[in-house]
């Protein structure tokens, strides 16, 4: 006979065990929460990123973090969007921005008006209709402000990891979270595929109703169950990642620069950078080499294995992050996916019956918002414009099938088909594709509904709009230096 759940185990050190324990015990107060704090994984992206997706200051409010706590005490500058340079060939870099791009004219989508204009060659470039992209590219920072044409976007955070490490840690002790620390060194699993204790290297034997592995690509608890793995190599070649500290006085930049190269792609956040790149295409000495320049120290390469656990969710056993899944950082995904797993397992908090029906609707929901992750950021590779070989296989490699939908919808008529757990918004996906070159063959029939004139005006007072509010608009460390001395009254 089933009964509810009582006690619950994290294994992991990092952000994402933290984030876990902090939220099962904050919104399920009756659990019995304990974090086993294993030695830190230095392999798991999502704990080891410093950008984020606007995901995470809206997990952190639902658990009663503000941003006094969240962003400014802990350090975290304020993330726009990213900028994509070098990915297409002649053409120029682009924006994407977590905000709306235009606005629809008539019944039309604005991307269907812009690709319009742009083929009788009087369009701006896409992302000049978006004002959070437009305030990124002059270094400014609001918050969403309504009645001005920055009422619509999010934002991400830039985090000082320490430091966040260090709040959400504080955070999951003070509402009840309890801390042991030791290596794992044995899983015991039953024959029902359930694992019944933990046991340490030099500790006690730990039990638990749930067992959650947020160990990094080691998967501790939920590798001693199977193994079964979605490989996305094919779509996603970039299996190594370099990460790298330099001395930067100016903060992180509130559009993150992203530049393609040869074998991959590199970006800068401040102190944190790092190259993404194909060991078949370059070397792990020569990617030091490219990303030790002006003084950073760089740290030992990481190699990551693209795809996914097709059941991240096992007996009484749930894989969150890289545990669970494995991409490079490109959009800053990895730490996004292990928090939406994080919400889903709350809300479907199990009993000690385990129910497979239960399990197979979170792996269902799990896997379907992966692979769209995944075939987001393979569309990033399948329209690039670069001759070099990395580039030339993988986009010549038949791709996934959802992905393949999109891109044949898209390329046809500028149709972007929706899909269950879509991380990435329409305009998205819309700023990613034009932006690197990929039009649609024909003109959507709607966008002949209203007169080019018409069309064109509207788009006009967009521009305007955005150029005159941008003045009155502060720079990003200017905002950051006013929520300091708020803070220090």
């Amino acid at each position: 006979m089933s009964a509810p759940i009582r006690h619950v185990l994290v294994a992991g050190s990092g952000l994402t065990a933290w984030c876990a324990a902090a939220a099962l015990k904050r919104r399920a107060p009756f659990l019995e929460v304990t974090l086993l704090a294993t030695p830190p994984a230095r392999d798991a992206l999502a704990d080891r990123i410093s950008c984020t997706l606007p995901s995470l200051p809206g997990f952190q409010a639902d658990l009663g973090i503000g941003e006094d706590d969240g962003v400014t005490r802990a350090g975290a500058g304020y993330r726009l969007g990213t900028r994509f340079s070098g990915w297409a060939d002649g053409l120029p870099d682009y924006v994407h921005a977590y905000g709306g791009y235009g606005h629809a004219i008539g019944p039309a989508a604005f991307h269907l008006h812009w690709v319009r204009a742009v083929q009788e060659g009087r369009a701006a470039p896409f992302d000049a209709y978006c004002p959070a992209a437009q305030l990124a590219r002059i270094g400014g920072f609001v918050p969403p402000s309504p009645g001005t044409p920055f009422a619509g976007h999010e934002y991400g955070l830039t985090l000082d990891l320490a430091r966040h490490v260090a709040m959400m840690r504080a955070f999951a002790l003070h509402v009840g979270v309890r801390e042991t620390s030791g290596s794992v060194a044995r899983v015991e699993v039953n024959d029902q595929g359930r694992v019944t204790a933990t046991a340490l290297q030099h500790g006690p034997v730990l039990t638990a109703d749930l067992y959650i592995d947020a160990t990094g690509p080691a998967a501790l608890l939920r590798g001693s169950i199977d193994n079964v793995w979605q490989d996305w190599h094919d779509w996603l070649p970039c299996d190594r990642v370099l990460l790298g500290t330099q001395v930067s006085g100016e903060g992180a930049p509130v559009l993150t620069p992203v530049t393609a190269h040869g074998a991959g792609w590199h970006w800068s956040s401040g102190e944190q950078v790092g190259i993404a790149y194909s060991i078949a295409h370059l070397s792990d000495a020569d990617a030091a080499t490219m990303l030790a320049r002006d003084g950073t120290m760089v740290d030992a390469p990481i190699a990551i294995r693209p795809g996914t656990r097709t059941q991240a969710w096992r007996g009484n056993c749930i894989a969150i992050g890289d545990a669970a899944t494995q991409i490079e950082p490109l959009e800053w995904c990895n730490l996004h996916l292990a928090l939406s797993a994080i919400d889903r397992l709350v809300t479907m908090l199990p009993d000690t019956a385990m129910a497979e029906v239960e399990a197979a609707d979170f792996n269902r929901q799990t896997l379907a918002e992966a692979e769209r992750v995944r075939d987001f950021l393979a569309a990033h590779y399948r329209t690039a414009r670069r001759p070099e070989p990395m580039w030339q296989t993988v986009a010549q490699a038949e791709p996934p099938a959802t992905l393949a939908h999109t891109l044949d919808q898209f390329g046809e008529r500028g149709r972007l088909p929706f899909y269950e757990e879509e991380t990435f918004t329409r305009d998205g996906w819309a700023a990613i594709l034009l932006g690197q070159g990929y039009l649609p063959r024909r003109i959507d029939p709607l966008v002949h509904g209203i007169p080019v004139a018409e069309a064109d005006a509207a788009m006009a007072r967009m521009t305007d709009a955005i150029a005159a509010a941008l003045p009155h608009v502060p720079a990003h460390a200017q905002w950051r230096a006013a929520q300091m001395r708020r803070l220090a009254r």
